[in-house]
């Protein structure tokens, strides 16, 4: 059940109460919601407490009752929880459209991968290929699509290096030593991941652009709160903090 919950701390004899906004979100977001942090908190006096994962994920943790004011998923899937009721109607506000990459690591030479041809010769001749859960998350059951696509989902399957979700997998390839290696996922979790370079979007044939929407829980019992901070993330006032950080702005 979302709500903003009230933590009593004893300090010098004083009784201080913290309140806090519960987060789901998918990782697309994360950069974003880092950066804008401090300012929610500040004005709506709570503490924003963060929660990133695969979209299919956190769906599943709202569903299972996890602590959430606000949620943050694709624009189907928050289509989907405000017709069943565990999004309130109204709240809904969108981030952004985000495109998904492939990157490299830092210092090591850009392959080619404006074609289907050239991402495939890529994919084939690196030594590891990381990406996020290809059953949980947008990007990564979209980069499976994409090597069936292309011919070679058996040829590189012992390449694979799957995580949990895109920003672990993009931290991971960054932390190993191998430099003839590539990834794959949403440009947002690309560009916030220190010692990774976005080299191109995929190919258009194999584009994949996911709008992401927040929304308030309908449990939640800070709703007001939650709406102040949906408001921040996606007000025009922080719109080339979105696009800094991979958002493409709503037609």
């Amino acid at each position: 059940m979302g709500r903003c919950d009230q933590v009593s701390q004893h300090q010098i004899g004083l009784i201080v109460l913290t309140r806090f906004i519960h987060l789901l979100s998918g990782g697309a977001a994360q950069g974003l919601v880092n950066a804008l942090k401090a300012s929610v908190e500040s004005t709506t006096d709570t503490q924003v407490s963060c929660t990133f994962g695969a979209v299919g994920l956190m769906k599943q943790k709202l569903l299972e009752g996890a602590p959430s004011d606000v949620i943050i998923l694709t624009a189907a899937l928050i289509e989907q929880l405000t017709a069943s009721g565990h999004v309130l109607g109204g709240s809904t506000r969108h981030l952004g459209l985000v495109k998904t990459g492939v990157a490299v690591k830092s210092g090591t030479p850009w392959p080619q991968v404006e074609t289907a041809a050239q991402l495939k010769a890529a994919m084939l001749a690196a030594t590891g290929i990381y990406c996020p859960d290809p059953q949980l998350s947008t990007a990564g059951i979209h980069f499976m699509k994409v090597l069936h696509g292309l011919g070679i989902a058996g040829t590189v399957t012992s390449k694979l290096h799957a995580y949990p979700n895109g920003n672990a997998a993009m931290n991971a390839m960054a932390a190993c030593e191998d430099s003839h290696v590539m990834g794959c996922t949403q440009v947002t979790e690309i560009l916030i991941t220190a010692g990774i370079d976005l080299v191109a979007n995929l190919p258009l044939e194999f584009e994949l652009a996911t709008m992401y929407t927040a929304g308030v829980r309908s449990t939640s019992t800070c709703a007001a709160e939650a709406q102040i901070m949906i408001d921040m993330l996606t007000s025009p006032e922080h719109a080339s903090l979105r696009a800094k950080g991979g958002f493409l702005p709503v037609a």
